[in-house]
């Protein structure tokens, strides 16, 4: 008798299918994943020890740089401005040795927003400005990329200069992201432009403007949402900012719009 039937027949009715074992994901990821979680239910600290822990663990360097800029969004939830730029800073400053001037700049343009965002203008216009130089460094840079980094410089020195309330200078600012979006080699940042006039707006006090301009902006986004809302409030509109808050709570990203977001509306929703 042949070995193969032989065996078949011993085996008999007893034979049974193994289901291949499902490849799990690397610890350092089920980590990330937790430590989302509880970042977005307010579990700031122990979301935190489980980034950290994720670092350690990680087994590739994307893997690692992907837990560090999650920890860093983490930082961004509270404000924690210096410790946000110490973990950004190690991405940004290995990828500047390695050349990788685009890279670098990515994440430099993230830091800018968070110090921006809690507060931190002079940082955030030094950080802004090193990211859009590093972009500039990049070799064989195509006018489209350049364009594309200049627009960006423009949008976050008006949004600097509205936090700052000089309107003036952020109006400049403004025309020049404008005249930079006018060349046409960079559609789809169109839809980023309503987001500044009406950030501007918002913090220059011209609230019906910013209204306007934040409704035109992407509605998928919590952190023009949160703006909305703030512009409704500050107009008088008490019970409209209030649905734009509670809409902020809907979302589940952990990226800095959300970062800013989501606690902000928190304390609305649960004041009202």
């Amino acid at each position: 008798m042949h070995t193969h039937l032989r065996n078949s027949i011993v085996c008999g009715a007893l034979c049974i299918a193994v289901p291949a074992v499902a490849q799990q994901p690397p610890e350092s990821a089920a980590l990330i994943k937790s430590a989302v979680a509880l970042d977005l239910d307010g579990h700031y600290a122990d979301a935190r020890a489980q980034l950290t822990k994720a670092i350690g663990l990680a087994d590739s360097d994307s893997l690692k740089t992907r837990a560090r800029r999650t920890l860093a969004v983490s930082y961004a939830f509270t404000c924690d401005r210096t410790d946000a730029a110490a973990v950004e800073h190690q991405i940004i400053d290995p990828r500047l040795s390695g050349r990788d001037f685009t890279g670098a700049a990515d994440v430099d343009n993230e830091l800018a927003r968070i110090l921006l965002e809690c507060g931190d203008l002079k940082g955030a216009l030094d950080t802004y400005r090193a990211g859009h130089d590093a972009a500039l460094q990049a070799p064989a840079l195509s006018d489209s990329a350049r364009d594309l980094w200049n627009f960006r410089w423009e949008h976050a020195q008006a949004r600097i200069a509205a936090r700052r309330g000089a309107r003036d200078d952020a109006m400049q600012h403004v025309a020049a992201a404008k005249a930079i979006l006018d060349k046409g080699t960079n559609p789809d940042q169109a839809r980023f432009f309503p987001y500044l006039t009406g950030y501007v707006a918002l913090y220059t006090s011209d609230y019906k403007t910013a209204i306007s301009d934040l409704q035109r902006a992407d509605q998928r986004d919590p952190f023009v949402l949160c703006l909305l809302a703030q512009a409704y409030e500050r107009s008088g509109d008490k019970a409209q900012a209030g649905v734009y808050y509670r809409k902020v709570l809907e979302f589940d990203n952990h990226n800095p719009p959300n970062a800013f977001a989501r606690p902000v509306a928190k304390k609305k929703v649960a004041a009202s």
